[in-house]
């Protein structure tokens, strides 16, 4: 797909937003795929061309959170594995499924998981001292976990609410650790439904890499605010420009 120069700009700058708001909270792919639909990308290679930046981006926060010294390890093997394994049955399913339903489903799921998160935003956010929970002790992380690797791997947007609705709300991690946490998660899942997209043949390599230079930047802006983040305005910004890109994405062709 060709773009024009501002269309070029505008994915930088919008994808640079975006890396910002997934290293804090979550949400930034709810801006960027709409818009790529926008701009004529058909829906499943928006979905799977996304994957690149959200890759790269992943990489470079999981390793400033590291520098930071605010990733826990100790649980990570046992986190992941529901995690894998929900995201290679939700790319395979995002995949093969037909463009006229994939369209309005991922526009669907991104403004449910908005609203979710306005609605309810105790699930993300576990009161302060709250002792770590392991998974071994915590059933209902595995399925939680194994739910948000499905989603991820599926449509990737809005995907960190539900992480940290697993991680901060069921395994009691605090909001920096479980966003550290929760990058990784999406490292996990990215690299599964990513080699699934490459497989089908889904990936505009080109638009792709173009994403990656602003989700990078956003990462390390992200990383750097992610303590200082007001989650409540966070939550309205991310709902608003969802309802304008989604809604335009919908009525587009």
């Amino acid at each position: 797909m060709e773009l024009a120069g501002f269309e070029i700009v505008a994915i930088i700058v919008l994808s640079l937003v975006a890396g910002a708001i997934n290293t804090i909270a979550g949400g930034g792919s709810n801006l960027v795929v709409p818009t790529l639909m926008i701009f004529g990308m058909p829906p499943e290679v928006a979905n799977a061309t996304n994957r690149v930046g959200i890759w790269i981006e992943s990489v470079v926060a999981v390793s400033e959170f590291r520098r930071h010294k605010k990733l826990e390890t100790f649980d990570l093997k046992a986190i992941l594995i529901p995690i894998g394994i929900g995201g290679l049955f939700g790319a395979l399913v995002a995949a093969f499924a037909p463009s006229d339903i994939l369209k309005p489903l991922l526009i669907g799921t991104m403004l449910t998981m908005s609203c979710v998160v306005l609605v309810r935003p105790a699930v993300i956010s576990p009161p302060s001292g709250t002792q770590i929970l392991a998974m071994k002790d915590t059933p209902v992380a595995w399925l939680g976990l194994f739910i948000a690797g499905f989603y991820g791997g599926f449509v990737q947007a809005g995907v960190g609410f539900l992480l940290l609705a697993a991680l901060a709300g069921t395994l009691k991690y605090d909001m920096v650790r479980a966003n550290a946490l929760k990058l990784v998660c999406t490292l996990a899942f990215t690299t599964v439904s990513l080699v699934i997209f490459i497989w089908q043949d889904q990936v505009d390599w080109q638009i792709g890499l173009i994403l990656s230079v602003g989700y990078v930047a956003g990462a390390f802006i992200g990383v750097k605010m992610a303590v200082f983040a007001d989650p409540h305005l966070l939550r309205w910004i991310v709902f608003g420009a969802t309802v304008l890109a989604g809604g335009a994405a919908l009525f587009t062709s």
